[in-house]
């Protein structure tokens, strides 16, 4: 390994960071201003982002299921708070914690042989 390589190990950005900022900003963004499409472009942000470091570092296959996965959250967000009944608030940080969740478990978590500090 090169030292570019460790640096960039150790400074590498956890993409469940960018899924949680992207559904819980966008709804705050949304809610804030009273404009869906700027939350939802903070989304579509996070979720391109987020997306950009699944390609490079798990490749295509992850890259597409985690962002179904993504999309997934955001719709069913909209249906535990229209359909359920449940807090908007709340329901966004429900689905926000299982895809950030998984997100880690299965994009950011470091593989066995992986430098981790």
């Amino acid at each position: 390994m090169t030292s570019s390589t460790l640096t960039r190990a150790r400074t590498r950005t956890p993409s469940a960071l960018l899924v949680a900022v992207g559904l819980a900003a966008g709804f705050g963004v949304a809610q804030g201003t009273g404009i869906r499409a700027l939350g939802g472009a903070v989304f579509a942000l996070g979720g391109l982002g987020a997306a950009w470091l699944w390609v490079q570092h798990r490749g295509w296959a992850v890259a597409l299921g985690l962002g179904a996965l993504y999309v997934g959250a955001f719709v069913l967000a909209h249906v535990l708070a229209l359909g359920v009944g449940l807090a908007s608030c709340l329901a966004v940080a429900l689905v926000t914690l299982a895809a950030a969740g998984v997100t880690y478990a299965v994009a950011d978590r470091p593989r066995s042989g992986e430098l981790t500090r």
